[in-house]
């Protein structure tokens, strides 16, 4: 072989050679792997109760608010949840609080029994939980608030069928994870909600989770924890399900929310 055989032979190899390691290192790089564990270790708080004792509207120079005024039983408001979560998952400096929730939108924190809150006129759909430290739900039947407020005058035939407001209807509602996640909290985040007016089986209704593009279907209502997430932002959906996995028709049956995780 002469040396212009030889050159060329060697520059085919180089060629081959780094082609196969290119190939080789697509292959081999590890995929996104995001799964779903039940939470465990909270204080279950069952004998814990919320009950909404008046809601009054009051005029503002800035427009209509509402005066909520609640009664805690059984639960402190203000304090650190005793949990090995507490130091696992985001926690809140400020305590245990109340979740407050309009039409499934995001939820306001509340850290005492009273407060005001901007209500815009017309028929709202409320939900208020009582929440730990770390945001989990306490999920009993005397732990939560759901009621349909009224604001301003409303025309008679607004009924429950052209509003959508059943009160009575399979609901699900989004509660966590939501904002920005930094540094260690990005490790395990916290995945809970709240089911009205139904239960969730492996027969029956269900809730399905989607994760960017990863589905799970939740078959229990409970805590749960996201891990294996990567950064930057992340689209998470709910949707509430029937026994065939079709979607339960309600205003709030599919709802999806957008975090975003950092270093």
């Amino acid at each position: 072989m002469n040396p212009s055989q030889l050159f060329k032979f060697l520059i085919v190899v180089l060629v081959f050679t780094t082609s196969c390691k290119s190939k080789q290192s697509k292959t081999s790089a590890p995929s996104e792997s995001i799964t779903l564990e039940k939470l465990s270790d909270s204080p279950s708080y069952s004998e814990a109760a919320l009950v909404l004792k008046k809601a009054e509207s009051v005029e503002s120079e800035n427009g209509k608010t509402m005066a909520f005024d609640f009664d805690v039983q059984n639960y402190t408001l203000g304090a650190q949840t005793e949990s090995p979560n507490a130091s696992q998952l985001a926690n809140s400096a400020k305590g245990q609080h109340i979740h407050f929730i309009l039409n499934n939108q995001p939820y306001s924190a509340h850290y005492a029994p009273t407060f005001e809150k901007n209500i815009p006129n017309g028929e709202h759909h409320l939900v208020a939980f009582l929440s730990r430290s770390y945001h989990e739900s306490v999920k009993n039947k005397n732990s939560v608030v759901v009621k349909k407020l009224v604001v301003g005058n409303q025309p008679e035939e607004k009924t429950e069928e052209k509003t959508g407001l059943n009160m009575t209807a399979p609901t699900l509602i989004y509660s966590r994870p939501k904002g920005t996640y930094k540094g260690q909290d990005t490790e395990r985040i916290l995945l809970d909600f709240f089911v009205l007016n139904t239960t969730l089986s492996t027969e029956g209704n269900k809730v399905k989770v989607t994760i960017n593009d990863t589905e799970f279907l939740v078959t229990e209502w409970s805590p749960y924890v996201i891990k294996g997430l990567p950064k930057g932002e992340v689209t998470i959906q709910l949707e509430l399900v029937d026994a065939k996995g079709q979607n339960i028709a309600g205003p709030f049956n599919s709802v999806k929310r957008s975090i975003t995780l950092e270093e």
